[in-house]
């Protein structure tokens, strides 16, 4: 039986996926961290290789993607997050033609074909709004523990007006409303709404279409999956791990790759394969600190699959 291993570097989480040679998940972690960070990311590879009962060695292929994808070593190949959602999202549930992923930093609307290639993609990346970050600086706000935030904001009953998207502005904006006495639960179910109206737009730059899955950790939280179906006037599917889709199709596109078995190509040295294939780093330390440019740690580049039509 044949190993291959997906790594998903985001911004605030490591995600790891190893997959046989049919493509099942036997083992995969989700790991919360400050920033993108190699300790978070050994620590998601540990544990997933823990639970598929294997180590390094015994992995053909490894794929790497998310804002650190080039900083994981030992990576044969680098996708996109595009790519890698596109690719785990067709996986985890057929048929799909929409994926909204949501991830600490940014939001993405991708559209797919019958196989799972990516048809056509919007992304916002340079603000927080709508992003884990900003259900963040809400559930600051209200005092609110991020993991209760959802069961909260569908508490609400009124609707407030959120004028500004801003992290930065809506958190004086809450704090406002909450001076005005306003439930916490309306305010929660208000920025929520707010945030689905926002999502929709970055929709509508690929396309309406049906059926749709929502990715990324803030699927977890079942308010801003409520309002997003109200918002698309669609079902929204939630994968049963939605944070891990990018890290899966990593793997699978790792098990797909033409010479998996292959060592890793060299880039400023020939791979040592005798060595471990994520070695440890000192507690704390950053993958943006690695090389002093932490310009790295987010360039997309441009591996994207696309459907030629």
């Amino acid at each position: 039986m044949t190993h291959y291993l997906g790594v998903d570097l985001g911004s605030t989480t490591a995600k790891a996926v190893v997959v046989d040679d049919r493509g099942a998940v036997v083992g995969q972690s989700v790991v919360q961290m400050g920033a993108v960070s190699r300790l978070g990311m050994q620590t998601a590879v540990d544990a997933a290789l823990a639970e598929a009962g294997i180590s390094e060695h015994d992995l053909s292929a490894t794929v790497s993607t998310g804002y650190g994808r080039k900083l994981v070593p030992g990576a044969h190949r680098t996708f996109t997050e595009i790519t890698c959602h596109a690719r785990g999202a067709a996986a985890m549930c057929p048929g799909v033609k929409l994926i909204i992923d949501i991830g600490g930093q940014d939001s993405k609307a991708i559209t797919v074909d019958a196989s799972g290639l990516v048809d056509d993609f919007a992304m916002n990346d340079r603000c927080a709004s709508g992003t884990g970050r900003f259900y963040e600086v809400l559930a600051r706000a209200i005092e609110c523990d991020i993991e209760d935030l959802g069961e909260l904001a569908l508490a609400g009953q009124q609707n407030l007006e959120v004028s500004s998207m801003c992290a930065t502005f809506a958190e004086t904006e809450i704090i406002s409303m909450l001076a005005e006495g306003h439930a916490t639960a309306d305010i929660a179910a208000s920025v929520h709404r707010a945030v689905a109206g926002r999502t929709l737009a970055l929709v509508a730059q690929v396309g309406r279409h049906a059926p749709v899955v929502m990715t990324g950790g803030v699927a977890r939280n079942p308010a801003a999956v409520r309002f997003l179906e109200r918002a698309l006037d669609l079902e929204v599917q939630v994968p049963e791990h939605p944070q891990i889709t990018g890290a899966y199709g990593a793997a699978l596109l790792a098990m797909e790759s033409p010479g998996a078995r292959e060592a890793p190509a060299a880039s400023d040295g020939d791979a040592d394969t005798s060595e471990r294939l994520f070695p440890p780093a000192p507690p704390g330390h950053s993958c943006t600190d690695c090389d002093g440019h932490a310009g790295g740690a987010v360039h997309l580049g441009a591996s994207i699959a696309l459907r030629r039509g």
